[in-house]
């Protein structure tokens, strides 16, 4: 008998593997799978996410052996960072470092990762399907449900390692399993524990919350609560060690990008809202709902199939329910918990915002460690799912309202398979995000350096410029990474930029600054030991402002301006109450420039500012503002000086 049992385990877990490597295969093909094809992460399938951990691959890959294991110091240099925050599945990339060494040339597993992933959500979800379904056919049936979730569709190679949804349906499993066994001590549950921290942080309190319920529920019904004490502390120390031995802990990264907790919250009509990133729907009879701010990002569509079984299930189950809570009620518990951490303080519903409630700053600091927090309904949406099979399982003719569900389900989300089929086969010969980095000044500093240095702001273009510069062996300390230390990397900033201003360049480095005017506070002491000058792309929507070392003298195309008696002034782009655009909207007749070497001298003794060949007179000039060069003109309205270049007289 025991015997049969893990045979037909075996079988339903081998025939839902096959199920998901067949969804994988009909929607991306085999190209992925060439790990010498790079097209796709280069080109940026989807959105540009799958740019950041493709360059972080690379970084990581040539970078020398260290530890901690997942770190590079040629991203956040000289600091370096774990490729966990540039999310490059950092247990992948160490184990996946010395295969690609020894193949040599174009490397890539996201590929292969993405399809293990699919594999993995078909033979779980066929697994779980299975604790409340006999037979084959009806676990089958609804693994191909999981295995098409809209979910990890919308996830899958766009946000590669947050595809590991597999990490949730094993440990529901788990949690069921032991449920009925009357155990609390879960080998798997352990397991996938410590592995969802290797694969992508996000599933950390998607797994331990399932392993939390059912150490709960364990230790209230038996009264035993040390040995599921140890088990889950024991648990926690596996899971931090790796943690530690990936460089998850290294450094204190701690800072990326401006958004905090609440703003990727999940809309409230995000269960029956189809549509998903880049506006593409996921159901063929539903419409698009409104959402707010970054609602996108906790996108949770059901599918028609689900949402039609949801109220026979619960119709069937009216009787047994009270009792399903009282058993489950730690699961039941956590997600609550879960639901109201994904919905956040900032409730929104279609495109409004119900209300914000207010949370101490502390406690929003602390939240911002998972800040797109709408991802961490996962669990519950996939209980969801489960509850809306489980009911139409227990339906006479049960094989036909499951085969009936599944095919609904597969109907009303192909648009959106047949959008990501689509994208992904263009990605094999378009560059859906084309680089902007189309100078010959790129192609001229290709190979010169060691380091890329950005001085000052984000970089246009960043994710092409790290992959330029994984490409040509440099390091750089453009953050990147969805994690850095904001604190450190000013601080090693300000260093090289008060270097620049002292005269010393560093010929190996090659430097950049994303705003005009730190740029000309810092060239004046180097600009003959360097090509200096603004570099943009061909229409004119990203630039550059450049200190190359060892250029000077070089003549580069169209693209480039170079810094010399004949750069013009241009009005900082500054924009507060006061200000427009580096205009005075008071009287319009003030503008102002950031102070530096270059502005001082080119309106000393000026009386004249000029553009499109007029000339304005200057009236007067006030420095007293420290940072800034304040001009007052004889002019009607200076916002038509608005992105002129200027010239004095």
């Amino acid at each position: 008998m025991l015997n049969h049992k893990l045979s037909r385990k075996a079988q339903l877990f081998l025939l839902g593997a096959l199920l998901g490597v067949a969804i994988f295969l009909l929607v991306y093909g085999t190209a992925p799978l060439n790990v010498a094809n790079d097209a796709f992460c280069r080109g940026g399938y989807i959105e540009k996410d799958i740019q950041q951990h493709y360059a972080g691959w690379l970084f990581y890959k040539r970078s020398a052996i260290g530890w901690p294991l997942g770190v590079t110091d040629a991203v956040n240099y000289p600091g370096g960072v774990s490729v966990a925050y540039t999310d490059s599945i950092p247990l992948l990339a160490a184990l996946c470092r010395p295969l690609a060494a020894a193949l040599g040339g174009t490397f890539q597993y996201f590929g292969w990762f993405t399809l293990v992933c699919f594999a993995l959500q078909g033979g779980f979800g066929a697994l779980l399907c299975s604790l409340f379904a006999g037979g084959l056919f009806a676990p089958l049936a609804g693994s191909l449900v999981f295995a098409a979730s809209p979910v990890l569709i919308e996830r899958a190679f766009r946000h590669t390692s947050l595809g590991a949804q597999w990490l949730v349906l094993a440990a529901l499993y788990c949690y069921f399993v032991c449920k009925r066994q009357g155990l609390y001590a879960s080998r798997g549950l352990f397991l996938l524990n410590v592995l969802a921290v290797g694969i992508h942080p996000y599933f950390l309190p998607m797994t331990y919350a399932v392993t939390l319920a059912l150490l709960l529920e364990y230790a209230v019904q038996k009264r035993q609560w040390l040995r599921p004490a140890v088990y889950l502390g024991s648990n926690m120390v596996c899971t931090a060690a790796l943690g530690w031995a990936l460089g998850l802990l290294y450094g204190t990264a701690t800072s990326g990008g401006q958004a905090l907790y609440g703003y990727f919250a999940m809309n409230l009509n995000a269960l029956w809202n189809p549509v998903g990133v880049n506006g593409v729907l996921y159901s063929r009879l539903l419409p698009a709902q409104n959402q707010v701010g970054g609602n996108y990002d906790a996108f949770a569509y059901l599918g028609l199939g689900v949402l039609a079984a949801l109220p026979v299930a619960l119709v069937l189950a009216r009787r047994r329910l009270a009792g399903y809570l009282r058993r489950h009620w730690a699961l039941c518990l956590c997600c609550v918990v879960l639901t109201a951490f994904a919905v956040s303080n900032v409730i929104t519903a279609n495109g409004v915002t119900l209300a914000t409630l207010p949370l101490p700053a502390s406690f929003i600091k602390l939240f911002s460690v998972f800040r797109s927090g709408g991802r961490l309904f996962w669990p519950v949406y996939y209980l969801l799912v489960l509850a809306a099979f489980t009911g139409l399982a227990r339906l006479p003719q049960a094989a036909v309202w499951v085969a009936m569900f599944a095919m609904v389900q597969l109907w009303d989300v192909s648009p959106a398979l047949i959008q990501r089929h689509d994208a992904m086969r263009n990605a094999q010969t378009v560059d859906a995000f084309p680089t902007e980095m189309q100078s010959s000044f790129w192609q001229t500093a290709s190979g010169r350096y060691a380091h890329l240095e950005s001085v000052e702001g984000m970089q246009a273009d960043s994710l092409h410029l790290a992959l330029w510069a994984a490409d040509n062996d440099m390091t750089t300390n453009d953050p990147f990474a969805a994690r850095y230390d904001e604190t450190a990397l000013a601080a090693e900033r300000q260093t090289a930029l008060d270097a620049l201003v002292n005269g010393d360049l560093q010929n190996d480095t090659l430097y950049l600054f994303a705003t005009e005017g730190a740029f000309l506070q810092a060239v004046e002491p180097v600009k003959d030991a360097a090509w200096c000058g603004w570099v943009t792309s061909t229409d004119g929507t990203a630039s550059w402002y450049v200190i190359a070392p060892g250029l000077q003298g070089k003549t580069f195309d169209a693209l480039c301006t170079p810094y010399d008696e004949n750069y013009p002034l241009r009005l900082a782009d500054y924009t507060d109450a006061l200000w427009n655009r580096g205009v005075l909207d008071s009287t319009k007749k003030t503008v102002c420039f950031m102070d530096s070497p270059f502005a001082r001298a080119k309106l000393d003794g000026a009386a004249y500012l000029c553009a499109g060949g007029r000339e304005y007179p200057i009236l007067a000039v006030d420095d007293h503002d420290a940072g800034w060069l304040m001009v007052t003109l004889e002019i009607d309205d200076a916002t038509i000086l608005w992105d002129e270049e200027l010239t004095t007289k």
